[in-house]
């Protein structure tokens, strides 16, 4: 069973954001096949991800309770609930990275960072995402922070990584 993980990071949508979600759920919803997905894929183009505040705007134009908006978002994986950190580290669990130790590397990185998979830090600076192949198996086991790949990884490797983005900024 997975966990839905709700972020600590405070919404920090524009006027601007909102004007473009509301202009486009007044077209998918005159559309000749309005769907919710639609509206969440969109709407996460716009943000990001998809806070509670943007499921409520989605359920009041969709016609729709937040219930069902809520279950969509989370039964599909393509949905985030949480913003990603400014340094967005990913580890890749797919098959040549996993036998290859990556599922180690994730837990040293959960352990330099204090997050778990799926979680932002509170200050937004960092988050982890477990992903599925990103196309460099020959490099495994591959993690990713933003869109810098580092292949060949050991555990040993994580920590000097993690320091070189917290010495950003």
């Amino acid at each position: 069973m997975s966990r839905i993980k709700l972020t600590t990071v405070a919404f920090n949508g524009t006027a601007e954001q909102e004007e473009q979600l509301k202009k486009v759920l007044t077209e998918i919803k005159e559309s000749e096949h309005p769907s919710v997905m639609t509206a969440l894929q969109r709407a996460q183009e716009i943000y990001g991800y998809l806070p509670i505040e943007v499921q409520s705007i989605i359920a009041d134009y969709m016609g729709v309770s937040l219930e069902e908006v809520f279950g969509v978002a989370t039964f599909y994986a393509q949905f985030t609930l949480n913003p990603k950190g400014r340094y967005a580290f990913g580890v890749c669990l797919g098959t040549a990275c996993y036998v290859k130790g990556s599922g180690n590397i994730q837990s040293k990185l959960e352990e330099c960072l204090g997050l778990h998979d799926g979680e932002t830090s509170s200050d937004g600076k960092f988050s982890i995402a477990s992903t599925r192949c990103v196309g460099c198996c020959g490099l495994a086991p591959v993690m990713t922070v933003n869109k810098e790949v580092y292949g060949k990884l050991t555990v040993k490797d994580v920590p000097d990584i993690v320091e070189k983005y917290r010495a950003m900024e």
